[in-house]
């Protein structure tokens, strides 16, 4: 049994916490902590766990064994850091810091200790959908990728979300996801801003074309559309040498009705990637046990962090902007 110490306790921290109590096999969460008490005092009402006043205290308890991380971005890197320097494994909700500098810290920390602790949640890399892909490209029967054709459709986004956002909250999961698919990491981007949706606001351009293109060549187009008002519709095609990989959509039916036919499409992320969730918790568990992180690791977190704020640099200048890194990748992430 993983005895498991939770920092942030806010909606998504309980909705893993509920996961962890209630789905995942071989854990359970026995500390909790929140700077808002309340979120605290729920949290423990889910999983019985003892209260501590500080992320601090709760790494250092002695039955925490394992640290999840669900705090907002910019309070990552003291926990990370101090989890590196009680040697306890920790699974860290995206993003990994809201900085590349401080994610850097964290890199060097974890390379420096000499042992993988950190897992990122970036949960596309445990859908059903990604891997069948991933396994296709692996098979080696198709050749080799060359472009990738991407969108990600959201319902519609409040008057705080502005054009940054799309980077930071939204395509984020692609930069993640779409360098892991193709093995490779980025080399430039550029962003082409369309004509803005009537659904926008002055503070938001939407929607916007993300292009990428990753040091072996493969090119990459993403569709971010934040107001597309008729679902959360994530898609993904690789086009390769030998043959193009279409990502499969959730299996709804199709219904026929007053002379139409239609499939329902999801509305939110946490229902189409709901599986994905409890799958990558479960293979964070599991590990534990074997003492390996196979998901995501810091480096990931850095290299996305990097190439976020390239794609940011791109949308206010317009022209191709370079992906780089302060560091060569450690050969402790190879």
């Amino acid at each position: 049994m993983l005895n498991i110490g939770v920092i942030g306790c806010g909606g998504m921290g309980r909705d893993h916490i509920e996961r962890l109590t209630s789905k995942i096999q071989g854990a359970k969460v026995v500390a909790v902590t929140d700077v808002v008490e309340e979120n605290a005092k729920k949290a423990a009402e889910i999983c019985g766990g003892k209260i501590y006043a500080t992320g601090k205290e709760l790494i250092q308890a002695p039955e925490v064994e394992a640290v999840f991380i669900v705090s907002p971005g910019f309070a990552h890197v003291e926990p990370l850091l101090e989890a590196i320097k009680a040697g306890k494994r920790v699974f860290c909700e995206k993003p990994l810091c809201t900085t590349a500098e401080d994610c850097l810290k964290v890199v060097k920390a974890e390379a420096e200790a000499g042992k993988h602790l950190i897992q990122l949640g970036f949960m596309r890399r445990y859908d059903k959908g990604y891997i069948q892909v991933k396994e296709a490209l692996q098979s080696g029967a198709y050749g080799e990728p060359l472009m990738l054709h991407c969108t990600h459709r959201n319902p519609e986004v409040g008057t705080n979300y502005d054009t940054p956002m799309a980077v930071y909250d939204t395509a984020i999961h692609e930069i993640d996801t779409l360098h892991w698919l193709v093995d490779d990491e980025y080399e430039s981007v550029q962003v082409i801003l369309p004509r803005v949706t009537k659904y926008s606001h002055s503070a938001l351009k939407d929607p916007q074309i993300m292009l990428m293109r990753t040091k072996k060549g493969v090119c990459i187009d993403v569709e971010v559309f934040v107001n597309c008002k008729f679902g959360y519709d994530i898609n993904c095609e690789v086009v390769c040498e030998d043959g193009a990989i279409k990502m499969a959509q959730p299996p709804y039916p199709s219904i026929r009705k007053n002379a139409a036919a239609a499939s329902a499409i999801d509305t939110d992320c946490f229902v189409r990637f709901k599986d994905a969730y409890d799958t990558e918790v479960q293979n964070w568990v599991d590990c534990a046990a074997e003492g390996v992180i196979n998901g995501p690791t810091a480096w990931d977190g850095y290299l996305a962090a990097v190439t976020a704020d390239a794609l940011v640099k791109a949308q206010e200048s317009g022209q191709i902007e370079k992906v780089v890194t302060a560091v060569e990748k450690p050969e402790f992430y190879k």
